[in-house]
């Protein structure tokens, strides 16, 4: 079962999943990163340009979601160099502190409040994110055209673009697919017909809605929106 809730850390997510049983499980793309526990170990999941399939026995999970762009800021690494990966966070810091940080995790009454705790003394220890890659997010999760936020917020494109691979993972037309693929999945889920849809949601018509949908995540909506 899947639950999340907001964090004290502003802009992520707090979350936890323990499937019911084994198979495929599917990630789909939303321009987050995460920091995950799993059977006791800490891993970072990269931003994603696909869906991420995972298999076989099921397990307990619990995660931080942190707002697109954020994460590269806390972890000390660029996006770009995670995307589309799930890497061990001793890959990434020193595995003595590693082993501090999972021990303190794996103590913790609740993995997931571990898990924010971490976060939260991270954050106060790093400067904060650029704002600008804030304003960004929120223009583009709006529907506004790339070009048209690049020159209200003053910047040039080659440098939103290498901005944004350090900060999304992939350059800020990846980003606006993901977000129009979020909210066009929002809106379908909550009864929204296919073609309203594609047009609330910025698509050119319905069959440019289902093409970019399966090019995202590997399934047709009308198959995303069965799965719940």
């Amino acid at each position: 079962m899947y639950r999340e809730r907001a964090s004290r850390l502003a802009g992520a997510v707090v979350w936890t999943n323990t499937p019911s049983g084994g198979g495929e499980s599917r990630v789909l793309p939303d321009g987050c990163m995460d920091l995950l526990w799993n059977d006791g170990r800490l891993l970072v999941a990269g931003p994603d340009t696909r869906a991420h399939l995972t298999e076989g026995r099921p397990s307990a999970w619990a995660g931080v979601r942190f707002r697109p762009g954020t994460a590269p800021a806390l972890l000390g690494v660029p996006a770009h160099e995670l995307r589309d990966r799930r890497v061990a966070l001793a890959d990434l810091w020193p595995a003595a502190d590693v082993r501090r940080m999972t021990a303190r995790v794996n103590a913790a009454d609740d993995p997931a409040r571990g898990l924010e705790e971490l976060a939260l003394r991270r954050a106060a220890e790093t400067t904060p994110p650029d704002p600008l890659l804030g304003l960004l997010v929120t223009a583009l999760d709006a529907g506004r055209p790339v070009a048209a936020t690049a020159d209200e917020l003053g910047v040039g494109a080659r440098q939103l673009h290498r901005r944004s691979l350090a900060a999304f993972g992939y350059g800020p037309k990846t980003l606006a697919r993901v977000l129009r693929m979020r909210r066009a999945l929002a809106l379908a889920r909550a009864g929204v017909p296919f073609a309203e849809t594609a047009a609330r949601a910025g698509y050119a018509d319905q069959p440019h809605l289902a093409r970019d949908v399966r090019r995202l995540t590997g399934l047709a909506l009308g198959e995303l929106v069965a799965r719940g």
